[in-house]
């Protein structure tokens, strides 16, 4: 008998009935994506979709504004237009617009209890989640490429120019249609989710034909791209590390603090880099992989999933739109500088780069350093 995961209610147990599902309130031109698996448990208590919904409503807030914030500065203040900052607005724009197609849909959801928009829009729905999902997640890893880039290879490293990184966002942006589509065309399929207020792949199926999809989807979209981003923040910090030492041991020999004011600045600048991109890492797996563990325990069917189990999933995946703009706020100078140009009402702390302009410049990147790669 299969244990269940997180808080499954057992079937006897409604609150105040005993023959009632959370299959009861599903509109019935959705019948048909509704897996026999979730008709064994009652409705899930109102206070979740109450709570669910308003998560939600938070996080959809919190990534509009911040990555509305980070679409205006960008695009509006001239020394912020390099190419690998080309990169940090593709971001931006994902995660903006991944709470634009969710967030509402949902909070109605929560709202009625149930999907109530149909099958159409709940394929729409899935579709365009798993779309901005994936492309939000191969631009962090060409992110971490870049700053790999500049900070590991220096002056041997080839040039971001704005023609490549926009060639670059054609490529994710074609990588995640490729592997968002197969579901709309028999691949896979999208369907309600256990708490029944979203949508998403059928986990659940029993044919290994559908479940190759996640399978594969797995590999490109959560471990290829997860093992990137660690690969490239490891030679980071091992580089960073090694100048650090490097410039220790050469002002101990010259029996003075530090060397250069400017260089010790900037080398203090990387390593700050270096630890913002350690985070990154951290919120990137804490975002993706209760989603990932969902449909692994789904596919080999090792344990029960209750509907309340598939809320997790969802606001971790969600909340991923909601921490680069912080990320970004924290670590860029220059967009702090200007975000307090433009709003100052938004910046807390110090807004001074640590860096003068000349020292700033990298060697492989143009008009861009290393301390603007958050």
């Amino acid at each position: 008998m299969n244990t269940q995961v997180m808080m499954g209610e057992p079937h006897m147990e409604r609150w105040g009935a005993s023959n009632h599902t959370v299959v009861d309130m599903v509109l019935p031109e959705m019948l048909p994506y509704i897996d026999p698996h979730w008709y064994q448990f009652p409705p899930m208590n109102p206070l979740w979709h109450g709570l669910l919904g308003f998560v939600i409503g938070v996080l959809g807030f919190v990534s509009w504004t911040g990555n509305g914030v980070v679409l205006y500065v960008f695009s509006c203040t001239k020394s912020l237009r390099t190419p690998s900052n080309f990169l940090v607005v593709n971001l931006a724009f994902t995660d903006f617009f991944m709470m634009v197609v969710q967030c509402p849909f949902m909070l109605v959801n929560c709202f009625e209890e149930t999907w109530v928009f149909g099958p159409l829009m709940c394929q729409l729905y899935a579709f365009f989640g798993s779309l901005f999902g994936c492309t939000s997640i191969w631009t962090m890893v060409l992110i971490s490429f870049d700053r790999y880039n500049v900070i590991v290879k220096g002056l041997a490293a080839k040039p971001l120019t704005i023609k490549k990184a926009l060639l670059e966002i054609i490529f994710v942006w074609t990588h995640a249609l490729l592997w968002t589509l197969p579901p709309m065309f028999g691949w896979n399929r999208y369907v309600p989710e256990g708490n029944m207020t979203a949508c998403g792949t059928d986990y659940l199926t029993k044919e290994w034909f559908h479940k190759s999809y996640i399978l594969i989807y797995s590999l490109f979209c959560y471990f290829l791209p997860l093992g990137l981003i660690i690969h490239s923040y490891f030679f980071i910090v091992k580089a960073v590390a090694a100048h650090e030492k490097g410039m220790r041991e050469q002002a101990k020999k010259m029996n003075v603090a530090s060397l250069r004011s400017a260089e010790a600045a900037n080398t203090s600048a990387e390593c700050k880099l270096a630890k913002v991109g350690l985070m990154i890492i951290s919120l990137w797996t804490m975002a993706w992989t209760p989603y990932f563990i969902i449909n692994c325990i789904g596919i080999f069917e090792t344990a029960t999933i209750s509907p309340l189990a598939t809320i997790w999933g969802s606001v971790f995946a969600k909340a991923s739109a909601c921490y680069n703009p912080i990320v970004y706020g924290i670590s860029h100078p220059k967009y702090r500088a200007a975000l307090n140009e433009k709003l100052p009402f938004l910046v807390c702390g110090s807004t001074e780069a640590p860096i003068q302009p000349g020292d700033a410049q990298s060697q492989a990147s143009t008009d861009t350093n290393a301390n603007e790669k958050a």
